[in-house]
């Protein structure tokens, strides 16, 4: 068929599409920190990912678009040695969340404004200038990985191939090599902070960034962590979890005060720690073996530290999963407490059923934060797009852990070897006692099993607070949160 011949239709999908360009506003600001005025830039924006393709014919090296990232990079002023300041990439986790919870809720220099539990705040919400944030000690880069925020794979990608544990990892490693060579920071301090499955991809980038991009980091902070997911899933035959989370249900039932305790928070925890650990974790070990007073004596006690009663307990073979706690809890008050968060309570159309219907703690802070979020992006950081940003995103899923099959997620390891190439890399890890999501308990065990050598055991920290998941929207714990998280950047520095 000659090319007159062609259709007009025929002629137009021949056609080479228009490349994908970058799409950055910059814009100046300033804001007050610790007494003091910084004055800073913010670019935000799409930065197109490419990946190297062979071109047969030429036999050369040729670049194709995969996807484009939507970022938020905060940049102090007036800075004379880029070498001297630090470089902190963040993200959260999912998988399919955004970076607006670190960015708005605790890092950025501008913070959601929504109250905390019992004292919510009614829509539309609002923005205040953060005083907690870490801009004062280092630039902050937040990611959106593909399918969320604003980032997307190009026209021609499947979605499909960014949406797992690998690819992910790949996907915003190679983006933070990147930014850091486009902005000139090789040779800055540079740091990760991640959140919840943020703290899996965290574990899993000190490992691909060294290997990959030869790129060393000096700290990661981790926000409410997971690196070994046999911690977190309740599932026949394995009984962790149930020792790992007791010490949560009891905080949480001391809280709304199922649980009658005089003791500190503190010192009634580490009481019910050496119980989850010890006699409890000795009698689900024994399963059937396990004698009929010794399964009341047991049942009695988890009833004390849960504030469930004895015969609920008893009809779960001494094993309430986490979903039907949320539920039982408060049953008698038609309430459920959430799973981001047990401060936060919620209501169901009826008190029958066996676990909630939504996790009241995600309900609460999703509105403030998605009005936020658009509000914030638009007006002030000048970046325009009719999208959707993707708060949560469905999107992702499937997500395919194929490089786990036949085992729990674990990068537990992948973190002791960038500790032991990298030694100086260090790592803080920020819990919640009232999480419910990655229970501290687990997390600390989780962290004692790393297998490190001794000398490098002190590359470690951790610090908690009384609060949640994501315990930046409690007033006391940012607060806190922000002198542990300063003090250890300037420890990883010095």
């Amino acid at each position: 068929m000659s090319e007159e011949e062609k259709k007009p239709e025929e002629k137009k999908s021949e056609e080479k599409k228009p490349e994908p360009k970058d799409n950055l506003v910059e814009t100046k600001h300033s804001c007050v920190i610790g007494g003091k005025e910084i004055k800073y830039t913010v670019t935000a924006g799409t930065m197109v990912m490419k990946e190297e393709t062979p071109d047969r014919e030429k036999e050369s090296e040729g670049e194709k678009a995969k996807a484009v990232f939507f970022f938020v990079a905060y940049s102090k002023d007036d800075v004379e040695d880029k070498t001297k300041r630090p470089l902190t990439f963040s993200f959260n986790g999912g998988p399919g969340s955004s970076s607006v919870w670190l960015h708005l809720g605790l890092l950025g220099p501008r913070r959601v404004v929504m109250g905390d539990a019992g004292k919510l705040l009614p829509p539309p919400y609002g923005l205040s200038d953060n005083e907690f944030s870490l801009l004062d000690q280092t630039d902050l880069v937040f990611i959106d990985p593909v399918s969320t925020g604003y980032s997307r794979p190009v026209e021609g990608q499947k979605a499909k191939d960014f949406h797992g544990f690998k690819k992910d990892i790949e996907s915003v490693g190679d983006f933070i090599r990147l930014y850091t060579t486009r902005y000139g920071r090789w040779f800055s301090p540079k740091f990760l902070a991640g959140e919840s499955y943020g703290t899996t991809r965290s574990a899993g980038l000190s490992g691909y960034l060294q290997e990959r991009h030869g790129l060393y980091l000096n700290g990661i902070m981790l926000i409410s962590a997971v690196l070994d997911f046999s911690t977190l899933e309740f599932e026949p035959g394995n009984d962790l979890p149930y020792v790992l989370f007791l010490p949560t249900y009891a905080a949480t039932a001391r809280y709304h005060g199922k649980v009658r305790s005089r003791k500190p928070l503190k010192k009634f925890l580490a009481e019910v720690e050496k119980f989850a650990a010890g006699e409890y974790a000795q009698a689900l070990a024994k399963g059937a073996a396990l004698s009929k007073r010794q399964q009341t004596l047991i049942a009695e006690k988890l009833a004390h530290y849960t504030g469930l009663s004895q015969e609920y307990i008893e009809q779960t073979n001494l094993r309430p999963v986490i979903f039907r706690f949320c539920k039982q809890l408060l049953r008698d008050k038609r309430r459920t407490v959430g799973r981001i968060d047990s401060r936060f309570l919620g209501m169901d159309r009826d008190a029958a059923g066996e676990v909630w219907e939504s996790d009241p703690s995600m309900d609460a802070i999703i509105g403030p934060y998605t009005a936020a979020l658009y509000d914030y992006v638009r007006s002030e950081l000048k970046y325009e797009s009719d999208l959707p940003y993707e708060i949560m995103s469905n999107k992702v899923w499937p997500w395919s852990y194929a490089d786990h099959e036949n085992r729990y997620v674990n990068v537990a390891e992948t973190l002791r070897h960038a500790m032991c190439v990298n030694p100086h890399l260090k790592v803080h890890v920020a819990n919640g006692y009232y999480d419910l999501a990655t229970p501290y308990f687990a997390t600390r065990y989780t962290f004692n099993r790393l297998g490190l050598e001794k000398d490098l055991q002190g590359h470690i920290s951790m610090s908690y607070y009384e609060a949640g998941h994501m315990m930046y929207v409690h007033a006391e714990s940012i607060k806190q949160l922000k002198e542990d998280l300063t003090k250890f950047i300037q420890s990883a520095i010095s």
